[in-house]
């Protein structure tokens, strides 16, 4: 695939669910790997996806007034979640207590994704999660390298 160019379905806006993102997700997943767009994701990391999608989903609903904008595309060799909603606060990460539901939402996410970030624009915030496929991991570091 050319690196200046990003390849998606369209994009889903208003208050999409996260069975609808998940479907959405499934769709591009799939795509990457039978039309070999980029190298495909490696299976576990296709649970990865899908496990972000639902959380950035379920988050903009619950927390932050809805979802108005999901979009999923492989771009410059990486795999990009993008959720926007409606509050232009960012998500929080609360101390870990195991009797307490919740509070661990965003800590997920930055852990299974390769990059995860918030950009704040007009009283509103769009959550990116990019998860790199083959050619676009970025380079190891020399080994014995903290």
């Amino acid at each position: 695939m050319d690196d200046h160019r990003s390849r998606s379905l369209p994009e889903l806006t208003g208050d999409v669910t996260c069975a609808e993102a998940r479907e959405k997700a499934r769709r591009v997943l799939d795509r990457l790997e039978r039309d070999h767009l980029e190298p495909a994701l490696l299976p576990e990391r296709r649970e990865d996806v899908l496990t972000v999608v639902s959380e950035l989903i379920a988050n903009a609903r619950r927390h932050a007034g809805g979802v108005t904008h999901f979009d999923i595309r492989v771009q410059r060799g990486a795999l990009v979640v993008e959720v926007s909603d409606r509050s232009p606060d960012g998500p929080l990460t609360r101390p870990w207590e195991p009797g307490r539901p919740g509070g661990f939402g965003w800590r997920l996410v930055e852990q299974l994704a390769d990059r995860a970030h918030v950009h704040f624009h007009d009283d509103m915030k769009t959550v990116n999660a990019v998860f790199f496929t083959g050619s676009g991991a970025p380079p190891l570091p020399p080994a014995g390298t903290p």
